[in-house]
């Protein structure tokens, strides 16, 4: 297997997240589910959501990391910090634990065929990295566990804890969101020097 190679989706990187995303005609939700209310404008049309992720990229810090194998984007993790991402910090069913700027992770997207091929978990090393360059007091992340069963690829874009666990993450609160019947975890990785 070649070595996963990961990097900041800086705006230097935007086509290489838009050939993730689809393009400019996709239909999907461009990493905006958790950083935008759903009163906002750029929420409505699938061109205001690519157009935001790419302002976006040209932000400190970036939204997501991205990962490549051979020289081409197959996975994505975004991320933010908690108080920059709307919805999230006013959900009722993920709570917010402390008033620490940590640096919230919502979403991994790795392309069909590149599953199972440890990017994921590339991308969360990777992130875990950046953030501890970057300053960041911490990681957090709502993971689902899969209680020892499969869950459906379409309700893993969490991630779940046993990968988590396995970098360093805490399990600090059972949420009330699930994912495929399953529970949803808040987990923590604090970093000392922060």
């Amino acid at each position: 297997m070649t070595d996963v190679v990961v990097a900041p989706a800086t705006a230097d990187r935007w086509p290489d997240v838009d050939e993730l995303f689809g393009g400019p005609n996709a239909r999907h939700c461009w990493c905006m589910a958790y950083r935008l209310s759903g009163a906002d404008e750029r929420t409505k049309t699938f061109p205001a959501r690519r157009a935001y992720l790419q302002e976006l990229t040209g932000k400190d810090p970036p939204p997501a990391m991205l990962a490549y194998l051979d020289g081409v984007p197959v996975g994505w993790l975004g991320f933010g910090p908690r108080p920059a991402l709307h919805r999230l910090s006013h959900s009722r069913t993920i709570p917010t634990v402390d008033d620490r700027p940590v640096w919230s992770i919502v979403c991994f997207l790795i392309r069909t065929g590149y599953r199972r091929r440890g990017v994921a978990r590339a991308l969360l090393d990777g992130v875990v990295a950046f953030a501890k360059e970057s300053r960041a007091p911490g990681l957090e992340a709502y993971p689902v566990d899969p209680e020892g069963g499969r869950v459906d690829t379409s309700f893993g874009y969490v991630g779940f804890t046993p990968m988590f666990e396995a970098a360093g993450f805490r399990r600090v609160l059972l949420t009330d969101s699930h994912s495929d019947r399953r529970p949803r975890w808040l987990m923590r990785l604090d970093f000392e020097d922060s």
